[in-house]
């Protein structure tokens, strides 16, 4: 179970124990597993986080948990809403002053939460704001369970969809990452789906491995950005590391244990990596792949010195991959008019 220390005092982080580990607490406290249940119910299932209120908790249960835990691991700094009203991000404060963000989506058929994994990053790719100031630390998984819940609550509306596409790498935070899944998807609370959950990785590639092995119901997303190595290693350090044959081999073995299609992510910038012959050696080497391109207009950064495509330009690459039998889709932008792409609220508030 994981601890916080606060002067002399050391307190559970209520929202980070698993199931079973509020079952060994509540057998420390002297009380019945079915406690457990009750309270995992409370909150996970209705995200609740004032003791108080847990009306079927017997009083001197809720003062233990008052004295010995907390419950409050975010609080909400910023809202905005896009003027058509289907983006809203959150700027949320962790208990040791940082800030990550959230986004909720409303699509016609369904909402979805893009939610942060680390505060900061440290994969360095050169056109995110995401990663623009380092690594800080890593998201607990009851950080990013408040997220989701924190964001519902302040947009009055609920998803079923989450996408670990915010600040940071989810494959650099696999333990935590891994914990949030089993918190989020456990049937005495949440009980999400698996199959709702999609995480983005730039491309790590034993990590992919393991993910496809222990979860294998989650839907992976890789951000390719470049048809080959040469123009891939100038914009993500990562590259320097695995080749995009590595990147591309992890992607199709994900497919022959997992059975599930997996998304590339492929952001457009304007002269790099945006011609037809680019778009025509990304389909070669995607060639045989259970795959869909997800190209990405770039957002632009303050002061980044890269520059998004067109969305017409963005049109024809989808066009030139699908004369080669790749599917692909166009991402359109929801909410740019308040900062909504990952990282750039955050670094606003950083300066």
């Amino acid at each position: 179970m994981e601890n916080i220390q606060h002067g002399t005092e050391e307190k559970l982080e209520l929202y980070n124990l698993s199931y079973d580990e509020l079952k060994a607490f509540m057998a420390e406290i002297g009380e019945k597993p079915y406690r457990a249940k009750q309270i995992y119910q409370w909150l996970f299932g209705k995200s609740v986080t004032d003791v108080d209120a847990m009306f079927n908790i017997p009083e001197k249960v809720r003062q233990i948990l008052k004295e010995r835990t907390v419950t409050e691991l975010l609080k909400p700094e910023t809202q905005l809403r896009s003027a058509d009203g289907t983006t809203n991000k959150m700027l949320l404060k962790t208990r040791d002053g940082q800030f990550i963000e959230t986004v909720f989506m409303k699509y016609k058929y369904r909402n979805s939460i893009c939610i942060s994994s680390q505060v900061g990053c440290r994969m360095g790719c050169t056109f995110c704001a995401s990663g623009s100031q380092g690594l800080v630390r890593n998201l607990t998984s009851g950080e990013m369970c408040q997220e989701i819940f924190l964001t519902e609550k302040a947009v009055g509306a609920k998803t079923k969809n989450v996408v670990l596409m915010g600040i940071g790498e989810p494959l650099d935070n696999y333990e935590n990452l891994k914990k949030f899944i089993e918190n989020m998807t456990e049937e005495t609370g949440r009980d999400m789906s698996r199959r709702a959950i999609t995480l983005s990785t730039c491309g790590l590639v034993p990590m992919m491995a393991r993910l496809a092995e222990e979860l294998p119901q989650i839907n992976l997303a890789v951000s390719l950005h470049a048809p080959n190595d040469r123009l891939r290693k100038q914009i993500m350090p990562i590259a320097h590391k695995y080749s995009i044959e590595e990147t591309v081999a992890a992607v199709r073995k994900h497919f022959e244990i997992t059975r599930r299609r997996s998304t590339i992510e492929y952001a457009l910038i304007k002269g790099f990596n945006d011609s037809d012959a680019h778009a025509k050696e990304l389909a070669t080497l995607l060639r045989g792949m259970n795959c869909l391109v997800n190209l990405i207009p770039l957002n632009e950064a303050e002061g980044d010195e890269h520059r998004g495509s067109s969305l017409h330009t963005a049109e024809r690459f989808r066009e030139l991959l699908g004369g080669m039998h790749i599917p692909a889709t166009v991402r359109h932008s929801l909410g740019s008019d308040i900062e909504a792409a990952c990282g750039q609220l955050r670094l606003r508030k950083s300066k």
